[in-house]
């Protein structure tokens, strides 16, 4: 069956790149055809200057996103196509390969050797060969275009808020739980564990708004991000989330733990009775945030 290709970098997945995914499932609605989003297995970045940015994402995470879209993944090695020029690279790979009818790409999209293929050439390409053809236009967010830097560097910031505006839906990781010193049920705030996955970019050290996903059920949590000064002295950054109103044990679990909001830096305390009554101060902050959110909805 014939496809429609949604053509980018998509490793943030934020509003820009939904937007170009989205135009792929609606052109092969149209067309009668599979959409598929076209992506490198690894960042290009990687082979062009052996640096790779933080992922926002995991890859099991990004390939559950473009799941729940209702697209179809398909994974390309950088390093057999980067040498190709823009135009082998449209007839070995849009046309032979994936068979497409319709290719979709952002306004800053670039391909082939050097990055020399732009939007406008991809639309000749595609207007030479009777392929449909859909641009989508910059999205902006506070007066600049929405990127996945823009994104790394909120995140990185704490600035979790203006981070979920831009992918429009809250930054998430699932993690397995592991196990932890088992503290903070002694101080009335059992936790969950998460180790930081390599590769993925580390948001500001300090306490969270969360929101834990377990068995499909959402919970409203609290998430430190960090290295529990208070309590640890081997500088290891991990993640630890109090679910509220939960009990079970959740050890050996996929966990997804969306971050809302940034609530205070990361602070080491004299003794745990100090620890413990800041806690009880986050819990009930998140729970007054919570309950004036859910009144604006009213």
């Amino acid at each position: 069956m014939a496809s429609v290709v949604a053509l980018g970098n998509f490793d943030g997945l934020h509003k820009g790149h939904m937007s170009v995914i989205n135009a792929a499932i609606d052109m092969a609605k149209e067309l009668k055809a599979i959409p598929f989003a076209l992506v490198f297995k690894e960042h290009p970045l990687t082979v062009l200057t052996g640096e790779t940015p933080a992922c926002i994402f995991n890859k099991d995470t990004r390939a559950a996103a473009f799941k729940k879209a209702g697209i179809t993944l398909c994974l390309l090695d950088f390093k057999e196509l980067c040498d190709m020029s823009p135009e082998k690279f449209f007839n070995e790979i849009i046309i032979k390969r994936m068979g497409a009818v319709g290719v979709c790409c952002g306004f800053n999209y670039s391909f082939g050797k050097d990055g020399r293929g732009t939007p406008e050439l991809l639309k000749r390409f595609c207007e030479s060969n009777g392929i449909a053809f859909s641009m989508s236009e910059e999205l902006d967010f506070e007066g600049e275009a929405i990127s996945s830097s823009r994104i790394r560097t909120c995140i990185e910031n704490g600035e979790i808020e203006k981070a979920n505006a831009m992918l429009g839906h809250p930054y998430s990781f699932k993690l397995p739980v592991v196990d932890g010193a088992k503290r903070g049920r002694h101080i009335g705030a059992p936790t969950i564990n998460q180790a930081l996955e390599e590769g993925l970019i580390v948001p500001k050290y300090g306490v969270y708004m969360s929101k834990t996903t377990v068995d499909n059920m959402s919970f409203l949590s609290i998430t430190n991000i960090g290295i529990r000064p208070t309590i640890h002295d081997d500088n290891i950054p991990s993640i630890e989330t109090f679910i509220l109103d939960f009990d079970g044990d959740l050890y050996g679990k996929y966990v997804e733990v969306s971050l809302l909001r940034f609530i205070r830096p990361e602070k080491k305390f004299d003794s745990l009775v100090q620890l413990e009554t800041q806690i009880k101060t986050d819990e009930k902050k998140v729970r007054e945030l919570a309950d004036a959110a859910i009144n604006r909805k009213r």
